[in-house]
């Protein structure tokens, strides 16, 4: 009986270099249809796939909640260099004196405080507790806490764009931080929405 022919070396290195090559990137596809898709329930969609496209998390989100947890690590990360902004922005202020420096020292303190809530929320979203059977009690106690969390972000980020309503602040000074901050509340806005997607129908 002929024996089977084997193909070269050469040949089968090159298959496997391709097979290899081309399994990353056809990971990758799926994972930004899944983000594609995922984004379009939110109410800030373009702004959703930009934010988690840059999201350096390996691998890639997979799952609903993998997503809205990348999405909240995504939102605190920009609610900390919005705060980094508006201290050196308030730690420069003069022109407005004390009244503006006063609104932006309640925005820093909403800011941090949103950092706060958002690290939490995170925290709680990849915890064990949540690694219970979906739909259960525990874990829906575990999923309210990361809304709550995640929604007290959100009171934070518009109650500092609230106090920069007030008079007394500049104008520059304060389209300067309304831009920095109006970012962090879309990004937080759409965490909730993909955290709300997660369930047992979405785990």
């Amino acid at each position: 009986m002929p024996r089977p022919a084997l193909l070269p070396l050469p040949l089968v290195a090159a298959a496997l270099l391709a097979l290899a090559a081309a399994s990353p990137a056809s990971s990758d596809a799926a994972a930004s249809d899944f983000i594609r898709k995922s984004c379009r329930d939110t109410q800030y969609p373009s702004v959703c796939v930009q934010s988690l496209a840059s999201y350096g998390g390996s691998p890639p989100p997979r799952s609903p909640r993998e997503l809205a947890r990348a999405a909240l690590s995504v939102s605190a990360d920009r609610a900390r260099a919005a705060s980094a902004y508006v201290g050196r922005l308030c730690g420069g202020a003069r022109k407005g004196g004390a009244r503006t420096k006063g609104a932006a020292r309640d925005c820093l303190e909403n800011l941090a405080d949103s950092v706060g809530h958002l690290r939490d929320a995170a925290q709680e979203l990849g915890g064990a507790g949540m690694g219970g059977r979906a739909g259960s009690a525990a874990f829906k106690w575990h999923l309210s806490n990361v809304q709550t969390w995640c929604s007290a972000a959100l009171t934070d980020e518009n109650t500092c764009l609230d106090g920069l309503g007030a008079r007394g602040v500049d104008a520059d000074t304060r389209a300067a931080i309304r831009g920095r901050v109006v970012e962090v509340a879309q990004v937080t806005s759409n965490a909730l929405a993909l955290v709300n997607k997660v369930g047992p129908a979405g785990y």
